[in-house]
């Protein structure tokens, strides 16, 4: 009886490791992700991002294919244009051993705070971001007038 525990024991130690180095794993992508757009470092920002991802920015008009955003990133990147989102929390939830979701809020001196959120695939490379959502969360107390704001913004536009 003894011997099954221990082995039982050494189980769940083994599971517990292997599902950290994952994490981990997952946690120096984003990391890194987020690290070359700061340095406007494009094979490292792109090479994060599986061949099919998506990139869905903050404008409700800006859903990017990996290539499509790669087209609009590249001038700024070869003139050393990042941006840079800092981490403050992130919660990264294993689906399976192939898939898990994630959110973070972060820091940006523009916007203030911001969440990305997410689908990271284990792929031949490693993990990668298969779908990346930038976005900027609203205090519930002022959703109505932030609401108001953007209609009547783009009720002007379409009268251009």
């Amino acid at each position: 009886m003894k011997k099954i525990m221990l082995i039982v024991l050494c189980c769940v130690v083994q599971l517990k490791v292997y599902a950290s180095d994952i994490e981990k794993a997952q946690n120096n992508l984003l990391d890194g992700f987020h690290q070359a757009a700061s340095e406007a470092n494009y094979d490292a920002y792109f090479g994060a991002l599986t061949p099919q991802a998506i990139f869905l920015g903050t404008d409700a008009t800006e859903r990017w294919t990996k290539d499509m955003f790669s087209d609009y990133v590249k001038p700024y990147f070869d003139k050393g244009i990042g941006w840079t989102y800092t981490p403050t929390k992130r919660l990264i939830t294993q689906v399976n051993a192939e898939v898990a979701f994630f959110d973070e809020l972060l820091h940006n001196d523009n916007y203030g705070q911001t969440r990305g959120s997410g689908v990271l695939v284990k792929t031949a490379k490693g993990w990668q971001i298969a779908q990346y959502n930038l976005s900027i969360p609203m205090p519930n107390d002022i959703a109505k007038l932030l609401v108001k704001q953007i209609r009547q913004y783009q009720k002007n536009e379409q009268r251009k």
